[in-house]
Formats: C-alpha cells, sequence, structure tokens
C-alpha cells in the first residue's frame, strides 16, 4: 500500500497505531536554512549498538539533545543528552506548535546517502513510556518510510519530504515496526529530527 498524499492530516495505519503526517511545515528556505546549518554546526558522532555481544559502529551518525541531561538507552548503549541549540529550540518550538505536544528531547540521525537506513525497529525504551509520541522532522533528501505490523506482517509505505513532520502516536510502537530502506538512487544526504519525551523528570 502506497500513500503519497503530503498535506492531509489522516492516519497512514488501518489499525492498531495512529501516525499522522502533516507534509510540509517548514518553507523551502527554512528547510534549507535549518538542513545547512545542522549538517555543518551538530557535533555528529557514530552511532553505537551491542549486537551477539558484539559492538557494531554504523555509518550513520547520531546526536542527542533535551531539556536536561537525559539518558538515552536503547541497542543496549546510553547517550546524555546535550543542551539544546538556538536551531534546534526554533525546530522544536514548530513541531510542538503543529503536532499540539510538548517534547523535552531529540535523537538526530544524519544519513549521508541511500546506502545507509534504519533496520526494522520500534521505538519502545521504557525511558519513551507507554502509547509514546515520536514527531519525525526530515530535512535533505526525499526518503521512503515503511510500517510493518507486528502480528499480521502488514506493510504500509510512505513518503518523507523535505520540511515534513511525521507524528508516530498512540500504540504504534507496540503493533508496529518501522524502517528506513536503502537506496542506491539518493546520492544526497537526510537530516532526521526525532522529537520525544523522557518520561519520569522534572522538567
Amino acid at each position: 500500500m502506497n500513500l503519497f498524499d503530503t498535506e492531509q492530516e489522516q492516519n497512514l495505519l488501518p489499525y492498531d497505531g495512529e501516525v499522522i503526517y502533516y507534509g510540509h511545515i517548514l518553507t523551502e528556505t527554512e528547510a534549507k536554512h535549518y538542513y545547512e546549518v545542522l549538517l555543518n554546526k551538530i557535533p555528529w558522532q557514530h552511532d553505537e549498538a551491542i549486537i551477539y555481544g558484539r559492538k557494531i559502529v554504523t555509518k550513520r551518525k547520531v546526536a542527542w539533545y533535551g531539556d536536561d541531561t537525559y539518558d538515552y538507552t536503547y541497542s543496549r548503549t546510553t547517550k546524555t543528552a546535550l543542551p539544546w541549540t538556538k536551531e534546534l529550540l526554533e525546530l522544536k518550538k514548530k513541531v510542538e506548535k503543529t503536532s499540539g505536544k510538548m517534547l523535552n528531547s531529540c535523537l538526530l540521525n544524519l544519513y549521508h546517502d541511500g546506502t545507509e537506513g534504519m533496520a526494522w525497529h520500534s521505538d519502545d525504551e521504557k525511558s519513551l513510556g507507554k502509547n509514546t509520541v515520536i514527531s519525525s522532522l526530515s530535512l535533505g533528501a526525499v526518503r521512503k518510510f515503511v510500517f510493518r505490523h507486528k502480528k499480521t506482517g502488514e506493510k504500509i509505505e510512505t513518503v518523507l519530504d523535505n520540511g515534513s513532520l511525521l507524528v508516530m502516536k498512540g500504540e504504534t510502537q507496540a503493533n508496529w515496526l518501522h524502517m528506513l530502506p536503502k537506496s542506491a538512487r539518493i546520492k544526497h544526504p537526510r537530516i532526521n529530527l526525532t522529537f520525544r519525551t523522557i518520561v519520569g523528570t522534572t522538567s
């Protein structure tokens, strides 16, 4: 199933979750500005994971920011949040205004080209709480994004444009996996900002 509607607010999932694609929330000029600033000023680091006892270092790079020095553990590695930059705070406010959800942290991903992607996974870490909200802002290269139901195997595909916002909420993480497929045709970088809320904090 392919869904390419980039402007209408609707649930992309047929059941067991809620994914809203808001389309473009940034103008082309704004998207270009933030892309260039983040690409050059964020202290990007290669992501790490512990798989079957082995430390894996990815080509993809990441950065972790938040209202406080939150620790975030996934793939059996832990990151400590950096303080917000001016540009990240501006983007956080835009995302919160559009989605109506206050957020306290953001995991940034830098995919240098289409040879880098993300395997099937759910953002269901305990620190995010139950029925968490993940607000995903895309900058740079246009990429396909795919969901797969954990029990039925049904797949839903969409395309994430430059400057667009996709929000996953409700029971999405409990019932669906998602991935960013690789594509050799894509030659340019994509920056993905996944705003979220670390629970059990005083912020």
